[in-house]
């Protein structure tokens, strides 16, 4: 297993939106991401700057590559495209987090 850690950014006036619709994630969409080798996924918000600060666990062999041609994926980056910064094909902006300390 490998961690993985990405930061994205919320739009103002957003936060209970997101909140609320993760709350409610869709059961399909938690299958899909686990079948894909993801795990252990959680998501911060820094309320000061509205960023966004993503972790999980990657299986070795995974497909998180993958994900941007599967149905429910666009279906999900459709419906939070209006609360946060997105790519032209909607999938959030992400910004790679260099690893700089770990504690086991």
């Amino acid at each position: 297993m490998q961690r993985f850690a990405f930061r994205m950014q919320l739009k103002p006036g957003m936060v209970d939106d997101y909140r609320r619709r993760h709350d409610q994630i869709w059961p399909e969409l938690v299958d899909l991401l686990h079948d894909a080798g993801i795990s252990d996924y959680s998501i911060f918000l820094d309320e000061a700057t509205l960023s966004l600060f993503a972790v999980l666990r990657l299986a070795e062999e995974n497909r998180r590559e993958s994900l941007p041609d599967e149905p429910v994926m666009k279906l999900w980056w459709a419906a939070m495209a209006p609360l946060m910064e997105v790519e032209p094909d909607n999938r959030p902006r992400e910004w790679p987090l260099v690893p700089m300390f770990h504690m086991a």
